[in-house]
């Protein structure tokens, strides 16, 4: 998000102005909202309103097409990273909040696995010894 409240997802473009963003014709534009490739938000008088990332996503349905791919096809693809977005936010999402718990909680006891799976408990900010010894196998002859 920028210092002026406004991100990426933020809705601020009618349909004239993101239909010339993306170098298309706002019955495309249409066209893809019903299919549900790109969903813009809607004000209270049921105008579209579209966001830099759905611009974004206009000129890669436009680049997929122009390669080729059918509309289907472009569909799931913009799906799956739709869902690789969401879970590379949902990632940093735990990774803040198991940093804020190992922050919280100093004492907390820590533990590691030896060779034989066995549960060894360590003090904070200590690491497991590693078994650095060479074992050399010779076939019986």
């Amino acid at each position: 998000m920028t210092t002026d409240g406004m991100d990426e997802n933020s809705p601020i473009f009618a349909i004239a102005m993101a239909a010339e963003l993306a170098e298309m014709h706002p019955q495309t534009l249409r066209q893809y909202d019903r299919l549900g490739l790109v969903v813009p938000q809607r004000t209270r008088g049921g105008s579209r309103r579209y966001s830099m990332r759905d611009v974004a996503q206009l000129r890669e349905i436009q680049r997929l097409s122009g390669e080729g791919v059918s509309l289907e096809g472009i569909r799931r693809i913009l799906d799956l990273e739709n869902e690789a977005a969401a879970l590379r936010r949902r990632v940093r999402e735990l990774e803040s909040a198991l940093a804020d718990q190992l922050i919280s909680r100093p004492g907390a006891r820590v533990f590691a696995a030896s060779v034989s799976g066995t549960a060894i408990p360590l003090r904070a900010g200590a690491r497991p010894q590693r078994n650095t010894q060479v074992v050399l196998w010779r076939p019986e002859r």
